[in-house]
């Protein structure tokens, strides 16, 4: 039986369309006209990965409107709320702020009791295992919508092609379409959860392969999350690189300077004499390529390794872990003993 349409939120952490947001427009698309959902779009300014849950507490987040157009979504940024001019689709919001500060500012401030379900993505790469996952600005907002006692869902497309071929978009997100459907009609219980003993969240993974052309299209598996790890993410910038750093971007003009997120942008603020300068350079190839029997089986990481989608049911918390000290069901509280 299905559930009344959701009034949904679509939140992502790589920002409007452009070429480091490919997705987010085009799953807008099939959420408002292939299913006919109402969707409201918050989404950063700027290109926001890798920064997880973080909120901004400190600066004042700033917000503005944007009118996407068909076909690419690309449009026209204003200062204030207008009317729609000829070819564009919507009104959405861009604020200067973290994906979860776009999500909590969305449910509390913008539409108070006016959000079903938050969708957060489609990210511009995978988000399996807990080394991508609790870092990924994806999951972030995701989560944030979940300790606000609101159903989520977090979408990644793997990049596993390069570049992806531009044919393998619209099969992605017919596929996201029918899982969000199956989800939101479907939704798994959980004794613990933070909403009327739900699920808090779902994270989906939707490899970008070839196979997705194919009529019978991907499996889709759920899976618990690879706990994986990572090792050194930065690497050190001799001084003199470092500054080369900084006139190379300046002399690219201030549109594209401004443009610059991570390291250019810290780099922008360092004096060229500064002694210690770091860039971010992760070292993660064996958790975008791992070899299959180095990942658990029915794990998310199994799942994309093996070209399959997958989808994770996560608590909004930091689950406590199983061990021989903890205690069970109705068993009197342990006293550690020292």
């Amino acid at each position: 039986m299905s559930s009344p349409s959701p009034r949904v939120l679509l939140v992502n952490d790589d920002g409007p369309p452009g070429p480091h947001s490919p997705y987010i427009f085009g799953l807008y698309l099939h959420l408002t006209k292939n299913i006919r959902w109402d969707v409201k779009v918050v989404v950063p300014s700027s290109q926001k990965s890798w920064i997880g849950k973080a909120f901004h507490i400190t600066e004042i987040t700033k917000g503005r409107y944007y009118y996407p157009r068909e076909p690419d979504g690309m449009g026209e940024v204003s200062s204030c709320s207008r009317p729609l001019k000829e070819g564009e689709v919507a009104e959405w919001v861009l604020l200067d702020g973290t994906p979860a500060t776009c999500t909590n500012i969305a449910l509390h401030n913008l539409y108070p009791g006016a959000i079903d379900l938050v969708i957060s993505g489609p990210n511009y790469g995978r988000n399996s295992s807990a080394a991508f996952a609790m870092s990924s600005g994806t999951i972030g907002a995701a989560m944030s919508s979940a300790l606000s006692q609101t159903r989520s869902i977090a979408i990644s497309y793997g990049t596993v092609l390069h570049p992806t071929p531009d044919d393998l978009l619209e099969p992605a997100h017919v596929l996201s379409l029918r899982i969000i459907q199956y989800l939101w009609n479907n939704w798994g219980k959980d004794v613990g959860g933070t909403r009327n003993g739900e699920i808090d969240m779902y994270n989906v993974n939707v490899p970008m392969i070839m196979e997705l052309l194919n009529p019978k299209g991907l499996d889709v598996h759920w899976t618990h999350m690879w706990r994986s790890s990572y090792g050194q993410l930065f690497k050190a910038i001799p001084a003199p690189e470092a500054a080369s750093t900084k006139r190379d971007i300046l002399s690219e003009g201030p549109d594209v300077a401004s443009q610059q997120s991570g390291l250019e942008d810290d780099v922008l603020k360092e004096e060229p004499e500064a002694p210690l300068v770091f860039k971010f350079s992760p070292d993660i190839q064996s958790l975008v390529t791992p070899s299959l029997d180095s990942v658990p089986v029915g794990s998310d990481g199994w799942a994309l390794a093996k070209g399959h989608a997958s989808i994770t049911p996560l608590q909004a918390c930091f689950a406590h872990a199983d061990h021989d000290h903890a205690a069970t069901g109705t068993e009197s509280l342990r006293i550690l003993k020292l």
